[in-house]
């Protein structure tokens, strides 16, 4: 069983940069599909963006591409969301997950393992 901490938050302005890591430990990371999702207060929580398990294929949510760029370091079992020219709606708790095996959707439902998430505030 895999456990994940993001880290990397924080207060920003709008048109500022984040990078959020998210470690793994417990696993064999390099096993899973990540993903990030985030959840703004009052909303479901929504698919971000999606690697595969080598690095090789990435996909992005309509609302963060050109935008957002996720990758990860298998040697060091970490995941990154770089996220460029913040936007207040960006505001939300960003979490990372890890799906075992892919099963073609993007919900939340078909990520295995959680982080506990960190939070993200664009002010404008």
């Amino acid at each position: 069983q895999v456990q994940l901490v993001e880290s990397g938050g924080g207060l920003v302005q709008a048109g500022g940069s984040l990078r959020l890591s998210c470690a793994a430990s417990g696993g064999t990371f390099s096993r899973y599909i990540m993903g990030w999702f985030r959840q703004a207060p009052g909303k479901e929580r929504e698919f971000v963006a999606r690697i595969s398990r080598i690095g090789g294929s990435t996909y992005y949510a309509d609302s963060v591409k050109g935008r957002f760029t996720i990758s990860r370091d298998n040697l060091k079992n970490t995941v990154y969301l770089q996220i460029n020219t913040l936007k207040p709606e960006d505001t939300a708790v960003y979490y990372c997950a890890a799906d075992e095996a892919y099963s073609g959707t993007n919900s939340p439902d078909s990520y295995d393992y959680w982080g506990q998430g960190t939070q993200v505030t664009v002010s404008s």
